[in-house]
């Protein structure tokens, strides 16, 4: 992996990330290509952001992972700030070749840069292998997550 680079997002990596959320059975039934205005607007907002870390991998200028890492100050935990892992994504052809790892490890040591205290995700209860990997990590299932959808 060490001809991957992990940087921040730009437009430009916009519509090879919504391809990347796209590629799997949840993601091609909520996303789509055709349009990329919203998914532009949202980045945005995320850019301007600085508690919003959209990240990509790349290899060979090639965009072949990412994820959003969000960071949150709290009262809870005496005041302590958690980094939040979301949307993280590996293309097909780069599943089992290590930068799922490399990637949450980035955001764990971000998070720990930027004095967190925890890291935390959720993931999508049909995602038996993904729930595997994040254990394997070192993550504890210590939570149920719920979500109410607004439109």
């Amino acid at each position: 992996m060490t001809d991957v680079q992990i940087r921040r997002a730009t437009a430009a990596d916009v519509a090879a990330i919504v391809k990347l959320i796209a590629d799997d059975q949840l993601g091609a039934t909520r996303e789509s290509l055709d349009d990329l205005t919203p998914y532009l607007a949202a980045f945005e907002q995320i850019d301007a952001d600085p508690n919003q870390l959209l990240m990509v991998a790349v290899r060979n200028d090639e965009v072949i992972g990412t994820l959003q890492l969000t960071i949150i100050p709290g009262l809870s935990r005496r005041g302590s700030t958690r980094g939040l892992i979301e949307a993280v994504r590996v293309a097909a052809e780069a599943r089992g070749s290590g930068l799922g790892g490399m990637l949450i490890r980035w955001a764990i040591e971000e998070s720990r840069a930027r004095g967190c205290s925890l890291v935390q995700l959720t993931s999508d209860k049909t995602r038996t292998d993904a729930h595997r990997f994040y254990t394997n990590l070192g993550f504890t299932a210590s939570h149920e997550g719920f979500k109410l959808k607004l439109s």
